[in-house]
């Protein structure tokens, strides 16, 4: 089953996908970067980042139809069946998604408009995968049906993942990405030495530590428990997202066997 999120709860709110398209263009490649210049209009990569989310307010109803888009709902990890996809699918959660950007940008034969869609697209996607309530249960809508508090503030706790803990830091977008973005490149080589199934399990295994809420009730402890794991998966959203683009985009670029894959 698939659940169904409201027009609120997008993985990591704005500021979120924001940080993680921000690293990825400090991780692109001057030839990527020159390619995705042309496909996006004159756009910055962390402004197209919430796009996905806010096309979601068009009176056109295909964009609820694409709402499935934004997540994978798994009750074990043996319900994720990655080598099902192929090319002509249609896009039925996020682990798709991702597949079917890849193969469209990838592609010679895509057309420049498909490209230009699954361009802003994947930018969102990534970081949706990495937020791991995305990959979460069906029976609470990922999070959106479990009451919290947080700072005796109530909210669900997909918004306490996806917006409220990032935005405790009291950062702009700017400065959260320049305080978690690291020039070390084994860490670097090590984040982008996988596939996006990869990142589907690594959710997965992250989201009882998030599905435990105890008495739900919130403050500093769970900020010093959880932020690191809020900072890690941004800074390796923004740095697979740079990696995937990389790859796509720059022919200088190697992809070793256990890489990012294009093709």
């Amino acid at each position: 089953m698939l659940l169904a999120v409201s027009n609120n709860a997008a993985a990591y709110g704005q500021n979120g996908h924001r940080i993680i398209g921000q690293i990825a263009e400090w991780h692109l490649t001057p030839v990527t970067k020159q390619a995705i210049e042309k496909l996006l209009s004159g756009d910055h990569l962390p402004e197209v980042t919430t796009w996905a989310d806010e096309m979601r307010s068009s009176p056109d109803k295909k964009w609820w139809s694409r709402t499935k888009w934004h997540y994978i709902s798994l009750n074990t990890i043996d319900d994720f069946k990655p080598d099902t996809y192929k090319f002509e699918d249609e896009v039925k959660d996020v682990y798709t998604g991702i597949c079917k950007a890849i193969d469209v940008l990838s592609s010679p034969k895509s057309k420049q408009q498909e490209k230009e869609f699954y361009l802003r697209f994947l930018t969102h996607l990534v970081g949706d995968l990495h937020m791991p309530l995305h990959v979460g249960r069906a029976e609470d809508k990922g999070g959106n049906t479990i009451q919290v508090e947080f700072f005796r503030e109530k909210m669900n706790l997909h918004t306490l993942w996806d917006t409220k803990l990032i935005e405790s830091q009291n950062l702009s977008f700017t400065e959260f990405a320049r305080f978690i973005n690291t020039t070390d490149t084994k860490l670097v080589s090590n984040y982008v030495s996988t596939q996006p199934r990869d990142w589907v399990v690594e959710s997965f295994n992250l989201r009882d530590d998030v599905y435990d809420i105890k008495d739900g009730e919130f403050s500093y402890d769970y900020i010093y428990r959880h932020m690191p794991t809020v900072k890690d998966q941004l800074r390796k959203g923004g740095i697979r997202l740079a990696g995937i683009l990389n790859a796509i985009f720059d022919p200088n670029v190697k992809v070793g066997k256990n890489g990012v894959k294009i093709k």
